[in-house]
């Protein structure tokens, strides 16, 4: 379910946006009450009139892995439905453990990420950038790059049946299609309402939480993987 890869420079978290770009300097973290302050080492500059920005960190070659996510709604569940929505974008993410040993381990202000990959050429290209949260040493960070442009999804509500007061039985069929040159493996990700199970399913599934069910779904290279189940839902 997880790509390995290395990321060529990740991490340029900066507290305002600029116009002028300054090169990175090291910040001291040091813990205060509940907070952490971040201390410029050496002296920095700003002209009249003049927006600076200053890097806070920036770490390169470091182990992250690569997700792909196709998530579902609820409100799939609670209503009848055909395709509710065609050509749906699977998500890309990158996780990321904030720990020594991945030449970070520092406590991370809330602020932007931006990630960097380098192309054929060598140069380095902004393939994407998120926000994040404050981070304490040694948690995971995911960061959100964005759609992939060619892992698709599509959805079918194959039945949606009555069966008894507050009860229904829902049965969807999900088709993700790979254009890619190389194989990937999505996570498809379906919120769950109220009491439920599954009845069938042509993949096993597994319970990431009380309302939350993933299947993991390989995807052979520029071709497709369909993914069938039919759920008993009490509201």
């Amino acid at each position: 379910a997880v790509e390995g890869r290395r990321a060529a420079r990740l991490m340029d978290v900066a507290a305002k946006a600029a116009s002028n770009q300054e090169a990175a300097r090291d910040f001291k973290s040091e813990g205060f009450f509940e907070y952490h302050l971040y201390t410029l080492d050496g002296r920095t500059t700003i002209k009249e009139s003049q927006t600076k920005q200053l890097t806070l960190l920036s770490a390169a070659d470091f182990p992250v892995e690569k997700h792909f996510i196709y998530y579902g709604a609820a409100s799939y569940h609670r209503t009848q439905y055909g395709v509710p929505i065609a050509n749906q974008k699977v998500g890309v993410y990158l996780d990321i453990r904030n720990t020594k040993e991945n030449r970070l381990g520092i406590p991370l202000p809330k602020g932007k990420v931006r990630v960097y990959k380098a192309d054929t050429s060598g140069s380095q290209q902004l393939i994407g950038e998120d926000w994040i949260d404050h981070t304490p040493k040694d948690e995971r960070v995911r960061i959100k790059m964005g759609e992939a442009f060619d892992v698709v999804g599509e959805r079918v509500q194959k039945d949606w049946k009555r069966i008894g007061s507050n009860l229904y039985e829902i049965e969807w069929e999900i088709t993700l299609r790979n254009h890619k040159k190389e194989a990937v493996t999505v996570e498809v990700i379906e919120p769950m309402p109220g009491d439920w199970e599954i009845l069938r399913s042509t993949q096993p599934h597994e319970k990431l939480e009380a309302f939350t069910a993933r299947w993991k779904m390989p995807v052979p290279k520029e071709g497709a993987a369909t993914l069938g189940y039919r759920t008993r839902v009490r509201f």
